[in-house]
């Protein structure tokens, strides 16, 4: 397993939407094709974005199902932490924090970025895929 993916919160959006774009990625990780991970600050973006539409109840679940999947959750330390920092400080005016510690993880981990937000792919701070969002 050589490739490594770090997925955004609005890649689980795509997901729980039914999007086959965004469950390419969500199956890799379950055939053991790549290693897929995604950040604690991110997980807690897509909890905040699902509940805002569903509800708390119906986001508990979706929450419950990432955990147990094979997605490795990478938690919030100092080395990322100055590493976002950085990052923020260099697109202060581009990027979130979130994004930051998105990038932050992929630089660490050598991963590539799986996103719906066109600013992560042009910092070009990392290698990016970009699924666009689409209006239903």
């Amino acid at each position: 397993m050589g490739k490594r993916y770090i997925l955004d919160a609005g890649i689980l959006l795509l997901f729980f939407a039914g999007k086959e774009k965004a469950r390419v990625y969500i199956d890799k990780a379950y055939s053991e094709e790549a290693k897929v991970f995604m950040c604690e600050v991110n997980v807690a973006e897509f909890i905040y974005n699902y509940a805002k539409i569903f509800g708390w109840e119906s986001t508990k679940v979706k929450h419950d199902l990432l955990r147990n999947s094979p997605i490795e959750i990478i938690g919030v330390s100092e080395d990322l932490t100055l590493e976002a920092s950085k990052l923020k400080l260099k697109h202060y005016d581009i990027l979130s924090l979130a994004d930051c510690y998105l990038i932050a993880v992929a630089k660490k981990l050598r991963a590539v970025i799986v996103t719906t937000d066109s600013m992560i792919k042009e910092v070009k701070e990392m290698p990016t895929i970009l699924l666009k969002m689409e209006q239903t």
